[in-house]
């Protein structure tokens, strides 16, 4: 056995000088210096630099703004009285049927830390009584302060008796693609839920309204309306409002009005005591119409101006028909959506710089906001215009709006030039007020109207 192992021992010493002396004396060693003319081609697939941290979702931490932000949404409950269903009784003899309450609910986010809170209008919209509930199951009566059915935003007041968590409003103009956001809020009734997915399109347009919305793949269903979305830093940077479904339910995008036009909203309602809103004063053509798309208006990236309103910002600015707005101040403006958006967070007096494409010329023009003087009411299409001291003189009020145009609809029934006092008992100070309960009235029901004719008699009249 000892034999074995010294001759394994010798074999093992034997191989080692023979590889080292081959290596040392034999083996020709040949090195190559790489010059930067000889390296390896390489692509950048973008433009934009990589993260150093990768792009894993593992990397991001969202305990903190949910942490901070689930304090700072409150469970929203509105209480409506609605009458019973007609009985026979009531048929014959006039006897009123008993109010049965209905209750509806939603969310809402502190903004201040002696208790304003914002919400969506449609969540409190007609409530006979609101009652706000904290995230330590801490109710309170809650006191609407103003509301503004346009943007859908609402501001309410609670009196808690001691300082509040509340969420500060974010820059939603700064807001990306792509980053990842928070949605926090109560649905069906669960109280805070907090759900997380990113910015999948900015200054979204929806339908006819006058708007436009932050979309996101964040989980929003039923009862998130007015709650917070929130970036990963726990600032709002949205209010949660709407959902585009053929359930009712999340089928993966939501909608929420930018933090920076509920901001405003919201100032505006503090201050003034209703919103005030700036417009540059241009029309420009309805897309996909045959307008469009036989001169090429559909293909343009920016906004195409078809036409100027007098006495407007615009026409002071010399703005011109067929004018392309590229951008407004530094924000790129692809579609007419970009352009409201942007002005939507301003104030008629606040000045913007329009960068304008003009034959085959850029130039920048300065152009000061002037609040809309008239429109055309919802249902009945009727067109409107705020009163001026001449009208005020004239007709000897200080209420209403002007009746300036009627589709062929209602010509017979001698509205022009007459004032607009009242929609089905609301009075209307100006036109967006107007705007607002035109736009509640039903086609299938009675509206009626309350006028003021040249001789100053009133007048009402009762819409089928």
């Amino acid at each position: 056995m000892k034999k074995i192992s010294s001759l394994l021992f010798v074999a093992v010493v034997a191989g080692a000088i023979t590889l080292g002396a081959y290596k040392l004396f034999f083996e020709n060693t040949n090195y190559t210096v790489i010059s930067p003319e000889n390296e390896a081609s390489t692509f950048k697939t973008s433009y934009t630099p990589t993260s150093p941290k990768g792009a894993g979702i593992n990397e991001l931490d969202f305990t903190t703004a949910a942490e901070t932000t689930v304090n700072a949404v409150v469970h929203v409950k509105n209480v409506t009285l609605s009458s019973g269903p007609t009985n026979i009784m009531e048929f014959f003899y006039g006897s009123k049927s008993s109010s049965q309450p209905q209750v509806g609910t939603g969310s809402g986010v502190i903004i201040s830390s002696d208790g304003y809170i914002v919400t969506n209008n449609h969540v409190i919209d007609k409530a006979n009584k609101l009652q706000v509930t904290l995230n330590n199951n801490k109710t309170y009566d809650a006191e609407l302060v103003g509301t503004d059915p346009n943007s859908d935003i609402a501001l309410l007041k609670i009196d808690a008796k001691k300082q509040l968590p509340y969420l500060a409003f974010g820059d939603s103009d700064n807001i990306k693609i792509g980053e990842w956001v928070l949605a926090v809020g109560n649905p069906f009734n669960l109280t805070s839920t907090v759900t997380a997915g990113i910015v999948s399109a900015k200054a979204r347009a929806l339908g006819q309204i006058d708007q436009s919305f932050i979309q996101t793949d964040a989980a929003v269903n039923p009862g998130n309306s007015g709650g917070a979305l929130v970036n990963t830093n726990g600032d709002l940077v949205g209010i949660n409002t709407a959902i585009t479904s053929q359930t009712g339910s999340y089928v993966g995008y939501s909608f929420a009005v930018p933090s920076n036009i509920a901001k405003k909203v919201v100032e505006d309602i503090m201050e003034y005591g209703n919103v005030l809103k700036g417009i540059i004063g241009i029309t420009t053509p309805p897309i996909n119409s045959p307008y469009a798309i036989e001169n090429g208006i559909n293909e343009i990236e920016g906004v195409y101006v078809g036409g100027v309103e007098p006495e407007s910002g615009a026409e002071d600015a010399k703005i011109q028909s067929g004018d392309i707005i590229k951008k407004i101040d530094e924000i790129t403006v692809r579609r007419f959506a970009d352009l409201t958006g942007y002005i939507s967070a301003k104030r008629p007096g606040d000045e913007v710089e329009l960068t304008i494409f003009r034959s085959d010329e850029t130039i920048v023009v300065p152009v000061t906001l002037k609040e809309r003087q008239t429109l055309f009411v919802p249902v009945m299409g009727i067109e409107v215009k705020n009163l001026t001291e001449e009208d005020k003189d004239k007709f000897e009020t200080e209420t209403g709006v002007k009746i300036i145009g009627v589709p062929e609809t209602y010509r017979g029934y001698g509205l022009q030039g007459k004032i607009l006092l009242s929609v089905d008992g609301e009075k209307i100070n100006n036109i967006q007020e107007a705007k607002t309960l035109f736009g509640r009235i039903s086609r299938y029901g009675k509206t009626s109207i309350t006028m003021l004719n040249n001789k100053g008699e009133r007048e009402r009249l009762i819409f089928q």
